[in-house]
């Protein structure tokens, strides 16, 4: 059983297909990559852009996939990590795009989590002005947020994700299956993912993940919430995204935490604290200071604080942390907007809105209550 979500874009249309958890290896899901990418008319050639992980536990199913639906297969294998997400990756993926004579019809394929999806997106935007690119998210947040809705790019020295492109996905195909090797940390870490969407969009799952009795572990949520997890979170998201696809006003409030969130993974240099990590704490502060400008209550930020800690996520800096520096990167975050820091904080459970007139002060204030 699988579930279609449509991302509805106009001509850049795409579905996003969830199989249905079953916790076993089923013939389907990963398997039907293939069958999937030939029902739209691409070309030949494809190049399967992984990590060395995941490309040993996976790897072979893709493309044993891909080849049985015709499609002469290439490979390009990055090393894990955050720290990776650079331009020198995308210069490996160039390479063996050019090595196996990939034309404007060939596909590149993300097989692994956000930061392979975001570096192939990135390398498929720009390689031979733009060629086409399917995600298959290996890691729970890639499957709830990354591989959905074309935003794609690498870091910088400097900052997170300063250098990047809008660049849509042919197809994203999720197989919750795969998770069975994902280690507990990300998890965890994508729970964060899952708590930003019942705050800023969706009541109705923020209430579900209320019920369950732990969210640190994938072996205490049930089938059934995991696939209300996935489901409702990849709708949001293309609900989000077909109604705002470049960021110009409400798919803004997906950045919900990211803000503060991008700042410490930085300072960190990506090794201290992971993505989720990094949103966790990032929601935590502006849920706090959007009780100190009154926007929403105290109440609605105990309810958020206990599912972050539910999810066994941090609400707390890492220890070393300068909070005067957090200020200062802040001013580098790409969603700056003449000089001033925008912030996504919530309103009411359901909804959030983005405001430039956060005082310096209140930040700080609440940053060291955070320390």
């Amino acid at each position: 059983m699988q579930s279609i979500i449509k991302v509805d874009l106009g001509p850049q249309s795409y579905n996003v297909c969830v199989r249905s958890p079953t916790g076993a290896t089923p013939t389907g899901g990963l398997d039907e990559l293939g069958s999937l990418m030939g029902d739209l008319s691409l070309g030949k050639k494809v190049l399967l852009v992984s990590n060395q992980s995941i490309f040993r536990h996976y790897g072979d199913r893709a493309t044993a996939a891909l080849e049985s639906a015709g499609f002469e297969v290439s490979s390009c294998i990055l090393p894990p990590g955050e720290q990776y997400k650079t331009l020198n990756s995308v210069q490996k993926i160039y390479g063996a795009a050019l090595a196996n004579r990939l034309e404007r019809s060939s596909t590149m394929v993300a097989l692994g989590g956000g930061v392979v999806g975001d570096i192939t997106g990135f390398a498929a935007a720009t390689w031979l002005r733009g060629i086409n690119v399917v995600q298959v998210p290996t890691s729970l947040l890639a499957m709830v947020d990354a591989s959905i809705g074309g935003k794609t790019g690498v870091n910088h020295p400097e900052g997170k994700n300063l250098i990047g492109a809008f660049h849509q996905p042919r197809l994203v195909l999720i197989d919750p299956d795969v998770l069975k090797t994902l280690p507990a940390r990300e998890f965890r870490s994508a729970m964060a993912e899952v708590i930003k969407y019942g705050v800023v969009w969706d009541v109705e799952l923020f209430s579900k993940l209320e019920k369950s009795k732990r969210l640190d572990q994938m072996r205490y949520v049930k089938a059934d919430l995991l696939a209300e997890i996935l489901i409702r979170s990849c709708q949001a998201k293309a609900e989000v995204v077909s109604k705002d696809e470049k960021e110009s006003g409400l798919r803004a409030i997906l950045n919900y935490g990211h803000t503060i969130g991008h700042a410490v993974e930085s300072l960190t240099n990506y090794k201290v604290i992971n993505h989720g990590e990094g949103v966790a704490i990032g929601m935590a502060a502006s849920s706090r200071l959007a009780v100190e400008l009154g926007m929403w209550d105290a109440e609605c930020d105990r309810r958020q604080s206990a599912l972050i800690e539910k999810a066994g996520l941090p609400a707390k800096l890492p220890a070393g942390v300068d909070v005067e520096e957090i200020l200062n990167t802040l001013q580098l975050d790409k969603k700056v907007q003449d000089g001033k820091v925008r912030f996504v904080l919530p309103v009411r459970l359901g909804e959030a809105a983005v405001s430039d007139r956060v005082d310096g002060d209140v930040i700080l204030q609440v940053l060291r209550e955070m320390l």
